[in-house]
């Protein structure tokens, strides 16, 4: 497995050194991304990465053998677009204001209603997708500091610093590690009014934030921010070795300016990480599940978080194909996991012939057992099928499930190599049933690109391109359109929800009525000539189907009828009825 270069870095302690420093460009200004680096002058190398400020280049394969020359033919020329017929782009803003460099990354996303959260390595954009083809800029907040990860929870946005600065203002510089008056953690935003995000705190960690996972309390009255970083250096001030262990920062709901860190837990203590490992890159909770996947470097790792300040480590797995395991996604069931390998670090052309199929790809493992003695087993690999240019950076990245009716479906981000949908619902054998992609950015040097974070919200799939600026896409196929049928109010993919799980799809006519005593039906496509009834516990959930009768429930699940014809009353306390027709009186509450 590949070892970290140290990144010579590091922090000082928390302090609010500027509330007023924050900047919200106005939308058609050029305002210089402050500390970003435009390397397209620059040279074709991994020092080109180094200088934009994060870890990309610790990782960095510099040169790959150029042996994909059959290949070539069939990759999309400079800015084409290749894709299956079920996918399409339906929006996409490009980069703009003090985020319009080249070196001015963007990075993840965060859901909120009508809104999205962009990061960038200089801060954020908020986006009012109300139309989905038609993005609106509502604000962007100027604060640099990579990788500008965002979180938001109720009225609160989380922002990464994994880069020394030279205080926490949104002024800031960048800055040595190994000065103790440096800076990074989190930041933290109120977004009460989206149009003129507020700082208001922040917490300095130690490695920094690479990136962070929102844990809500089980009390309802905080929320708790579990910080991944990883790097040390000891010539760094605040992240010496070892660093085995993540931040936990307690974020108190109704007073968040007392947010502080409450635990440094070791994950690995002594020699039982890998050797490469020191700390997590990433780690993706499953609140309700009390059960959390980290991405740890060297290990893949399944946690117990029961106990919200005390992560128990149930099982940990290390895979010799693996150089750096980065991501982690549930399916809904919370029985499987898919984890990333991120070799190259992201700036490299892993998706050439000159790598093999288990490198730079998904690795999809099962939990099985109960309990304390739950534990990972591999089934299976999974990389895209289409090759890229040697100029493309390309590996496995940031994905997010599709909550299809009956299956394990997910959508991922591959920078350059575009983005995939695969249907993991056999772990043993994923099967692609997706993509889109443009060709390279430049048929003579590489430029870092490509999607960062892609993600299915509320019926579409949002993807933040490090150069090209949000993408709005949208996915028509008969094994995922019935995902429409299920919304969120808030969406941070790094903090999984759960959704109501299919136990019986119906998708052909019915004649008579149907009784729902147990579990949750799904209709799909599906005509019931007849009375639904919905027994207290039991569920239903409608989509684009047509229901010749009235439904009744009492003390539902659930019920929810989306895009859909009801010949009939609807009498369901608590029912979700959207884009539908009701021909009938409507009693939901």
């Amino acid at each position: 497995m590949s070892q970290p270069i140290p990144r010579g870095r590091r922090k000082l302690a928390i302090g609010l050194a500027a509330t007023g420093a924050l900047l919200l460009a106005a939308v058609g200004a050029a305002v210089p991304a402050s500390g970003a680096v435009d390397s397209a002058a620059g040279a074709d190398n991994c020092e080109s990465f180094r200088a934009a400020g994060d870890n990309f280049a610790e990782y960095c394969i510099a040169e790959e053998a150029a042996n994909d020359v059959t290949a070539a033919a069939e990759i999309p020329g400079v800015d084409e677009i290749s894709s299956s017929d079920n996918i399409r782009q339906i929006a996409n803003i490009p980069k703009f204001g003090g985020f319009a460099a080249e070196g001015a990354y963007n990075s993840d996303l965060a859901f909120q209603g009508k809104y999205v959260f962009a990061g960038n390595y200089e801060g954020f954009n908020v986006f009012d997708v109300s139309d989905p083809t038609s993005p609106q800029v509502v604000s962007q907040v100027v604060c640099s500091g990579s990788q500008g990860d965002p979180s938001v929870f109720g009225n609160l946005l989380f922002l990464a610093v994994d880069a020394p600065r030279s205080d926490d203002s949104c002024s800031s510089t960048s800055a040595s590690s190994a000065l103790q008056s440096s800076w990074e953690g989190i930041r933290i935003f109120d977004i009460s009014d989206k149009a003129n995000p507020r700082y208001i705190k922040s917490v300095r960690t130690d490695c920094g934030s690479h990136t962070q996972t929102l844990v809500p309390s089980k009390d309802g009255t905080s929320v708790y921010v579990y910080i991944q970083s990883y790097g040390p250096s000891n010539g760094a001030f605040y992240c010496k070795p070892p660093h085995d262990k993540i931040s936990i920062v307690k974020v108190p709901l109704d007073n968040p300016t007392s947010a502080a860190v409450v635990a440094t837990p070791v994950l690995f203590p002594g020699t039982t990480g890998a050797g490469n490992t020191s700390g997590c890159h990433d780690i993706t909770a499953y609140p309700e599940l009390d059960l959390a996947a980290g991405a740890c470097m060297g290990d893949g790792v399944l946690f117990d978080i029961s106990d919200r300040e005390n992560p128990v480590v149930l099982s940990q797995v290390r895979d010799t194909n693996f150089a750096f395991w980065h991501s982690a996604t549930f399916n809904n069931s919370g029985t499987k996991v898919i984890f990333t390998d991120e070799l190259g670090g992201g700036s490299s052309a892993i998706c050439t012939s000159s790598y093999r199929t288990n490198q730079g790809a998904d690795a999809i493992y099962d939990i099985v057992g109960s309990g304390a003695d739950r534990e990972l087993v591999f089934r299976s690999y999974f990389k895209i099928p289409r090759l890229n240019t040697t100029l493309e950076n390309c590996v496995a990245h940031n994905g997010s499930l599709i909550p299809a009716m009956g299956r394990d479906i997910m959508v991922q981000a591959w920078y350059q190599g575009g983005i995939s949908v695969i249907d993991f619902t056999d772990s043993a054998n994923p099967v692609e049933i997706a993509y889109w992609e443009r060709g390279p950015l430049s048929d003579t040097r590489r430029i870092l690109g490509g999607a960062w974070s892609t993600y299915y919200h509320n019926g579409y799939i949002y993807s933040n391109d490090i150069q090209k600026g949000l993408d709005v896409l949208k996915l028509d196929d008969p094994r995922t359109n019935n995902a429409r049928a299920y919304s969120f109010a808030e969406l941070n993919v790094q903090t999984q929800p759960s959704y109501p799980a299919c136990t019986t799809v119906l998708t052909t006519r019915r004649n008579g009525g149907l009784t729902v005593t147990s579990g949750v039906t799904c209709l799909d496509g599906a005509t019931v000539n007849g009375a639904i009834k919905v027994a207290p516990g039991a569920g239903l959930i409608v989509f684009d189907s047509t229901l010749n009768g009235s439904i009744h429930a009492s003390g539902a699940s659930v019920v929810s009828i989306v895009e859909s014809r009801v010949n009939g009353s609807v009498d369901a306390i608590g029912a979700t009825v959207r884009d539908s027709k009701v021909n009938g009186s409507v009693r939901t509450s």
